[in-house]
């Protein structure tokens, strides 16, 4: 089902100021409704081989997947719809691909990359799937918050109740993820499932971006900016670089169409589209 009349969807990679080249890698495809955030890491240029493997074969596998089944199925044993199981699926295999390659060539060994993907289907929802520390956030009603948890050691230092975050990251030494795509055979995929609202705005960052500017700027950028998702996406990835730009910085902002929201108007097109 083509998603490109419902959802507005803009993408955004930089390499900073700091790094040779941009380990990032990102993809989106509006009309899958589909979008994707990778940062490698390891070896010799191997985090932009780890990168690409995952955005490559996750598109794939999406593409492949969802021309065989209805992604806003609900799988009873699993309480997840279609869609957010066949992301975890998805990422599990790109785990294996750069797994096995990792194993086979010299110059990629230790490579790895932590990932963010997300699916919107059936208009109203939003299916999402990460492993490591990109995120994704969402801005609803001028509330911003972190809708995915980091894979980090920052993060399971503040889920055990040893430090604060605040405390954590001025005593723990950042970007050391938990758990990563292609450095051992099996991987776990966090998937979850929610309601995406007319009004709501979607972030999927690298720690490139939430690294140079703190949760509170990167709120007041998007408000400021609420009207043209390309200056807003270009405005954070100018802040971030203004902040040292010290990684690469990837950007995807994902709302529906201006001209799909608002109360019975965006009910009414979602019912024309998906009926």
């Amino acid at each position: 089902m083509d998603m490109s009349g419902v959802i507005e969807i803009v993408n955004m990679s930089d390499t900073g100021r700091k790094r040779p080249h941009n380990e990032d890698s990102t993809v989106s495809d509006s009309r899958m409704g589909l979008a994707i955030v990778a940062d490698g890491m390891g070896g010799y240029k191997g985090g932009e081989v780890a990168s690409a493997i995952a955005v490559t074969s996750i598109l794939h596998e999406m593409r492949e997947g969802l021309s065989h089944i209805n992604p806003s199925q609900i799988d009873k044993a699993s309480g997840h719809s279609m869609g957010a199981l066949l992301l975890r699926d998805a990422i599990t295999l790109a785990n294996s691909q750069i797994f096995q390659t990792a194993s086979q060539e010299p110059i990629c060994q230790g490579m790895g990359t932590t990932v963010v993907a997300v699916l919107v289907h059936d208009g109203n929802k939003i299916s999402i799937a990460h492993v490591g520390d990109s995120r994704l956030y969402r801005l609803r009603n001028g509330q911003f918050e972190q809708v995915t948890s980091d894979h980090s050691l920052i993060q399971e230092l503040i889920n055990k109740g040893y430090f604060t975050k605040e405390e954590a990251m001025a005593n723990t030494p950042k970007n050391l993820v938990t758990r990563a795509l292609g450095i051992e055979e099996d991987v776990v995929v966090d998937i979850q499932d929610e309601v995406f609202e007319p009004q709501d705005t979607y972030l999927m960052c690298s720690d490139g971006l939430n690294d140079m500017i703190s949760d509170e700027e990167i709120h007041l950028t998007l408000s400021k900016y609420s009207g043209n998702l390309i200056q807003a996406a270009g405005e954070l990835i100018r802040i971030a670089n203004q902040n040292g730009g010290k990684d690469n910085i990837s950007v995807i902002l994902i709302r529906p169409r201006s001209g799909a929201g608002g109360g019975s108007g965006w009910r009414k097109k979602l019912f024309r589209w998906f009926s």
